[in-house]
């Protein structure tokens, strides 16, 4: 299935390594079913991310991002989320961000409203972290795009999007990629594959409204297991 995913999408986001850290061999196994320009996000293992966010992540960042390191030049990025309850603390974020591993491309998913606040993107744009926003079925409002980093990192997690809403993304992404900018997008991961034909309107979206999209940013697919 990801040999075949990966000749429609460009890059996936892992979710059983927020439950399991991969082994070597597993690695090498999603890097062999796929071509050298597919990308891997890894969620980053849940009970190391939140002890990231305990205020003293040195002892434990080893443990955690050490597996990832397999993945070369294949990783996209490491996507670290706070549990949903964390409030906003600045002095831990910036402890997090202060000893991650430089060589490691780091996405942060900050879900609590708190952390809305101009001393967060501060924080992660010094670090040259990515910001996620996460469009989630919950929210009245869709989110609000910022680049902090080196690219966007978009999560689409509502059950499902009208064309029209796709559409709408195709806007918002827009202005980003015209500019140069990459982004990651994901759908929600399902039992059915329907994250991976949103995923598929969605570029043809993009293209749509961006013309020759090409050169100018790259879109990413959804979210797998």
């Amino acid at each position: 299935m990801l040999r075949h995913y990966a000749s429609q999408l460009g890059a996936v986001e892992l979710n059983n390594t927020f439950y399991q850290q991969p082994s070597a061999a597993k690695v090498a196994a999603w890097l062999g079913a796929t071509p050298p320009t597919f990308r891997f996000s890894v969620k980053a293992q849940r009970g190391g991310t939140w002890g990231a966010f305990g205020g003293s992540p040195e002892p434990g960042l080893p443990w955690l991002t050490g597996p990832y390191r397999a993945f070369g030049e294949r990783l996209g990025t490491v996507l670290v989320r706070a549990p949903d309850t964390t409030k906003r603390d600045d002095a831990k974020l910036a402890a997090l961000l202060a000893a991650w591993p430089a060589d490691l491309p780091l996405t942060v998913e900050l879900r609590d409203p708190s952390w809305a606040a101009d001393e967060t993107i501060a924080a992660l744009s010094a670090a040259h972290a990515a910001l996620c926003a996460t469009d989630d079925p919950d929210d009245p409002e869709p989110p609000t795009l910022r680049r902090t980093g080196p690219f966007l990192y978009l999560r689409l997690r509502r059950h499902d999007y009208t064309p029209d809403e796709i559409r709408a993304w195709a806007d918002r992404l827009d202005p980003f990629l015209a500019a140069g900018d990459d982004a990651f997008v994901f759908f929600r991961h399902d039992e059915v594959g329907r994250g991976a034909e949103l995923a598929l309107e969605l570029a043809a979206a993009v293209s749509a409204v961006g013309g020759a999209v090409a050169g100018a940013g790259s879109v990413g697919g959804p979210g797998a297991g």
